[in-house]
């Protein structure tokens, strides 16, 4: 039997970026899975706190050089490796020399106002990590998006075409943490962020987005929902358990059973009929 091909979406992981308990989960469930002779890998941002030379990152240049279209506008996507150290995982981290590379999370340093394009910046890391997939050729069995920016992955995959076909037996969960921030990311954002051909309904959530609403986006989409602190919102859980859809607790990462749990959900999806789109 063929290991099972987990792919891990966030956008901090320690030790490369600590910013909140998302950061901890990020690393340890994927080591927890990494040892169950399963087939792991990450995606996240390379922001530019993510030093190459401290984490000894480089550039896979068979991987790069996509074009992100964001709006009018066509980015280039450059990836780069490191090894999770002790772990033997690969940890990918999705690059652009203006969005990522040269700047920081969401603010810089020291500063609280967010940045402008804060929503471009969303939606070509979420377009990107569709795109690597495809040049990859590695579908994974489970896709794991933790966190509000990886929000739209499971959307862009069930709702544009080019991708339907490819991603119908993935099954996709998302983990919803507490809200990082309130201020909107503009009224413009569908115009930027959808794909020619995309099903609308896809942007249901983001005609204005705030945090939660990437958070709502994930929860519709994805097969399966893990919820990732003991403050998500009453909202967000609510709608997690009213969706019909296997829903697991919040887990503490050093709880006996934290990785069975996880692995039991995957599997009992993966047991679930593709459904055919109507």
């Amino acid at each position: 039997m063929s290991k099972l091909k987990i792919l891990y979406v966030t956008h901090e992981m320690t030790p490369y970026l600590e910013l909140s308990q998302m950061a901890v989960n990020a690393r340890e469930l994927p080591q927890r899975m990494q040892e169950r002779e399963t087939d792991v890998r990450v995606f996240m941002p390379r922001f530019g706190v993510i030093k190459e030379r401290k984490h000894r990152l480089h550039e896979v240049i068979r991987l790069s050089g996509i074009n992100i279209p964001v709006g009018d506008e066509d980015n280039p996507l450059l990836i780069k490796v490191a090894s999770l150290p002790a772990a033997r995982m690969q940890i990918y981290f999705l690059d652009n020399d203006y969005y990522f590379s040269k700047r920081g999370y969401l603010t810089d340093e020291g500063k609280t106002e967010l940045y402008a394009d804060n929503a471009e910046r969303v939606i070509f890391f979420n377009k990107g990590v569709i795109e690597i997939i495809h040049k990859l050729g590695w579908y994974p069995d489970i896709i794991h998006c933790q966190g509000w920016m990886c929000g739209m992955v499971p959307m862009y995959a069930r709702t544009v075409p080019r991708n339907e076909q490819v991603f119908r037996n993935t099954r996709f969960i998302y983990t919803p943490y507490e809200d990082v921030f309130s201020e909107s990311l503009g009224a413009d954002f569908v115009s930027k962020a959808q794909v020619t051909g995309q099903d609308a309904e896809g942007f249901k959530y983001l005609e204005n987005p705030v945090c939660s609403d990437f958070y709502r986006t994930g929860i519709t989409f994805a097969d399966g929902i893990t919820l990732g602190s003991h403050e998500v919102g009453a909202e967000l859980t609510k709608l997690s358990f009213d969706s019909g859809k296997p829903v697991l607790g919040f887990q503490e990462k050093g709880s006996e059973n934290f990785a069975e749990n996880h692995l039991e959900l995957y599997r009992a999806l993966l047991e679930q009929p593709v459904l055919e789109k109507q």
